[in-house]
């Protein structure tokens, strides 16, 4: 491994960290409010609010900011210098200002008929509800808007700790909420603690962006070089990014006709937790290799681009393989842990982790679909992907008419895993078409290796998770019978992938005798 790939590793590792202890407190959060509320009216009324402002915002602005955003300022970096690449991001920033602004407006004007939109089989009190919460929490967009173009600018100065951080600050003023104003203030007062933790998301990355010497100096002019590759290319990949936030969508508003609303949080809960095991790894990786990828593509580094790819496709795959069979088995005790108790109870645990189930083979086609969505974006291509997400989100459409009747939840979650890999393979196909892909040969065949590495841990997990059972009374029963078939599960794999003679896993021994040894 060389030094340059041993930073990235370090830098990647470091990111993960702090993006796990944002999850989990994401975790904590949403237990605090299954546990409270959960999943009767206010529940259901909370996160489909709190979901709509964001879904706004992701479809229209997220990571269009970040992959139109990073890609040309990279590109103004390298081609006119350090001046004019920040003329251009004080530019951006508040053209993405003002129109955050008008969509809050916008989103609290139309309160009502979005909330039917988004969740038609609500009762009129829950949707009046819904409403009104969503009133509160839909200037987040404007916040989230500012604190997603200084994500942008920081990773594009090789910063990524502070922008992993942001949703930890957010995160803990959620938490603290409970605790110390829930029983006075209620839903209305969670929603404003929503809006207060998001705000914070922008601030608290103000003194990093001072420090790599940015200054922001408004400016309102559209008709720029830069803007106008910005808008070029903001379009497609808009577009292009409305496959989760849209499918999500797509099955609330399926999820709102089951169990009397109540499958709107049991979607909810599963794919928040769902996202939390793989976003924390593929969302990592993503984050440090795009602007590596922009800047590879900019200096016209073809070969290196390339090899960036596999490698990190290869690498990911090492390690989505297990991670979605071990959470295909321990699906049930997962959801126990984090959501049971309280409000959260029978039935809503049973449902809850089997659309975690069915959810969890949606992890490869997440992890591949992440991965090369950016490799497109730093080749400022936003045109395949805005086909294969359209693609998608029809796929999904479809497939949720077709299995919520036989399977519920489950197959709301079936569906959603499906469409993510229809997406995966529409992105794939260009690319291996001008053998500019992933795929060879012996690809494929540590990729078989993988999976079967993976098969054998997922029934070891299973069948041990099973014969511990008995034992999971309380939560220090619930975390033995989760991390003892965890951890054989873990132990398990890296031995078979040893034996397998992968990389990873050969990579992994020899860190740990050189540790030992040197102990």
């Amino acid at each position: 491994m060389s030094n340059g790939e041993k930073k990235q590793a370090r830098v990647i590792g470091g990111v993960m960290l702090i993006t796990l202890a944002s999850k989990l407190l994401g975790l904590l959060r949403d237990r605090l409010l299954a546990v409270t509320f959960g999943t009767g009216m206010y529940a259901n009324a909370f996160l489909t609010a709190s979901r709509i402002p964001r879904v706004f915002f992701d479809t229209l602005f997220a990571s269009a900011i970040a992959a139109s955003f990073i890609p040309v300022f990279t590109e103004a970096l390298e081609k006119k210098g350090r001046e004019q690449a920040d003329r251009f991001a004080g530019n951006f920033i508040t053209v993405m200002g003002l129109l955050t602004l008008l969509m809050t407006a916008a989103g609290i004007i139309l309160a009502d008929p979005l909330v039917t939109l988004f969740a038609q089989g609500y009762d009129t009190e829950t949707a009046s509800l819904c409403a009104d919460l969503t009133r509160i929490m839909f200037p987040t967009i404007f916040f989230t808007g500012v604190a997603y173009a200084f994500v942008g600018l920081l990773q594009s100065f090789d910063e990524f700790n502070i922008p992993a951080l942001i949703s930890v600050v957010s995160n803990l003023v959620i938490i603290a909420y409970y605790p110390l104003l829930n029983e006075r203030f209620g839903i209305y007062g969670l929603a404003v603690a929503f809006l207060v933790g998001w705000s914070l998301q922008a601030l608290i990355q103000i003194p990093s962006l001072r420090k790599k010497g940015f200054r922001y100096r408004p400016s309102l002019k559209l008709k720029t070089e830069e803007m106008k590759k910005v808008f070029t290319l903001m379009l497609p990949v808009m577009v292009s990014t409305w496959v989760q936030p849209v499918m999500l969508t797509v099955n609330s508003r399926f999820a709102s006709f089951l169990g009397g609303g109540s499958g709107v949080s049991q979607i909810e809960y599963s794919t928040n937790l769902y996202l939390m095991i793989i976003g924390v790894f593929i969302l990592s990786v993503t984050n440090v290799i795009f602007p590596k990828l922009s800047r590879l593509e900019a200096s016209s580094e073809k070969e290196a681009f390339q090899e960036t790819v596999r490698g990190t496709m290869h690498a990911s795959l090492f390690f989505v393989l297990p991670m979605m069979a071990g959470v295909m088995a321990l699906s049930y005790g997962l959801i126990d842990l984090v959501y049971g108790g309280g409000e959260f109870v029978g039935e809503d645990i049973t449902v809850t982790a089997a659309a975690l189930l069915w959810m969890s083979p949606g992890m490869i086609g997440y992890a591949v679909q992440n991965i090369l969505s950016r490799v497109y974006f730093a080749r400022q291509d936003g045109r395949t992907p805005l086909l294969a997400g359209a693609v998608a989100i029809a796929a999904d459409i479809v497939l949720c008419k077709l299995l919520i009747g036989p399977f519920g939840v489950a197959g709301l979650a079936l569906a959603s895993a499906a469409a993510g890999t229809v997406n995966a393979i529409i992105l794939m196909i260009p690319l291996e078409r001008r053998k500019e892909g992933f795929l060879s040969v012996p690809f494929l065949l540590d990729l078989l290796k993988m999976t079967a590495a993976a098969a054998v841990m997922g029934i070891l997990v299973y069948f041990c998770a099973a014969a511990l059972a008995p034992l999971a009374g309380g939560i220090a029963g619930k975390l033995l019978v989760l991390a003892v078939p965890a951890a054989a599960g873990v132990i398990v794999f890296f031995v078979l992938a040893k034996l397998l003679r992968l990389q990873e896993a050969d990579m992994a021994f020899d860190i740990v005798l050189r540790r030992s040894r040197s102990e």
